[in-house]
């Protein structure tokens, strides 16, 4: 792949062959910013999973970063006002099922009572494509929604292994401080590290990398971020 010199000029000085601690590959990224606005840093963890197998859950950062999430939750009429009241952007049932059937989907994450599930299943097609699909596993279907809605606020999000056994994630901002962004990368891999499936080999963790939208990857040294 050809880059321009911008690109070439801002990589010349690092071998982005070796592998670097976390903090300084988090400096590396800042410091190799070319670009005027301020890019995602994304985080990219390649597991040894056995064939079916997948990890999946979700996790709070230490240090935020994201605009606040605007929440719907699906229930019954008489928990509307509850769900309102714990910072729900929309709340209903009948109502919001009609809406996003027709294409509706102005929320950042959906989150439904377990008595909702039955109706609220019916949107496979719309939320699941979206990835805005309530579930129990990522603390979206509950009947604590004052809870849910609070972990949400706090940027609550959700990580999960792709087909190839990757993760991909989005830790920081480039405009961040260095040392914010590589405390959510650390925090990252420690989750990602306690969801190690009971069968999964030894070196669980083949790779880790972090970049920004528009540059290159750098390498995390695996053990070091273990």
């Amino acid at each position: 792949m050809k880059h321009g010199k911008k690109y070439r000029a801002s990589v010349a000085k690092y071998d982005l062959t070796k592998k670097y601690d976390i903090a300084s590959a988090c400096k590396m990224i800042q410091d190799m910013k070319f670009v005027k606005f301020d890019e995602t840093v994304e985080a990219h963890i390649a597991l040894r999973l056995n064939k079916g197998a997948t990890v999946r859950d979700t996790l709070v950062f230490p240090n935020q970063f994201k605009t606040e999430k605007k929440v719907l939750v699906f229930c019954k009429e008489d928990r509307v006002k509850e769900a309102l009241d714990a910072g729900a952007a929309f709340a209903g049932e009948s109502e919001y099922i009609e809406k996003v059937k027709g294409g509706w989907l102005d929320f950042d994450v959906a989150v439904a009572t377990p008595d909702m599930m039955k109706d609220v299943g019916r949107l496979g097609m719309v939320l699941g494509r979206k990835g805005l699909m309530p579930n129990p596993k990522t603390g979206t279907v509950t009947n604590d929604i004052a809870s849910a809605i609070a972990e949400l606020k706090k940027g609550r999000t959700e990580y999960r292994a792709d087909k190839a056994g990757v993760i991909h994630i989005a830790v920081g901002k480039v405009s961040m401080d260095a040392g914010k962004i590589a405390e959510n990368v650390t925090t990252l891999i420690s989750e990602v590290d306690r969801k190690k499936p009971a069968d999964a080999k030894m070196d669980y963790v083949s790779s880790i990398s972090v970049c920004s939208t528009m540059g290159p990857g750098v390498w995390v040294n695996v053990k070091e971020g273990e």
